[in-house]
This record gives structure tokens, C-alpha cells and sequence, in this order.
């Protein structure tokens, strides 16, 4: 694959995982899933949740970068906010 074409492959990824989220929740509402329906939901819910905490790692290294206030976990201030156990960030401290 293209190097350049990573991020639309990425993305493409992300769009289609929401797309399938959103039919499994539809059919769940409909009362139409299967077992296997409910269990790809939960995954999908999962990998959806650690995107979005990856993201806001990712925007608080930006702000922090710039010499900005960003919020930290309340045990650390030298920790960015994370799910450890859940691969929330790609490491513990990326920027130290």
C-alpha cells in the first residue's frame, strides 16, 4: 500500500465500523439481532471508545506541546489521561 494513501485507508476503516455499529444498534432497537450481532456490537463499542480516548490523548499532547493547561489523571501530573489495561494510549507517558 501507498504510505499516502494510509490515512484514507484508516479512515475508510473508521467509517465503515461506524456504519456497522450503527446498523447493529438499529437492529437491536428493532429487536432484530442475533447473538452474534450483540457480541460484534460490543466489540465495535470498544474499539469506538478507545479511538475516541486515543484522540484525546493525542489532542492533549497537542495543547500540552504548545505550552497549554491540559487535564491529568488525578493520582499524576505527568500523566496523560488513558485506559491503561485497554490500550487507550499507545504509551504511559508518550511525551516524557
Amino acid at each position: 500500500m501507498d504510505p499516502k494513501d494510509s490515512e484514507l485507508y484508516y479512515y475508510t476503516i473508521g467509517k465503515v465500523a461506524m456504519d456497522k455499529l450503527m446498523s447493529l444498534r438499529s437492529k437491536m432497537r428493532d429487536d432484530t439481532a442475533t447473538d452474534g450481532d450483540r457480541q460484534h456490537a460490543v466489540i465495535l463499542e470498544e474499539i469506538v471508545a478507545l479511538a475516541g480516548n486515543r484522540v484525546s490523548v493525542g489532542i492533549n499532547e497537542a495543547v500540552s506541546s504548545k505550552g497549554g493547561n491540559v487535564w491529568v489523571e488525578r493520582t499524576s501530573q505527568s500523566h496523560y489521561p488513558h485506559i491503561r489495561l485497554h490500550g487507550g494510549a499507545l504509551e504511559d507517558d508518550p511525551i516524557a
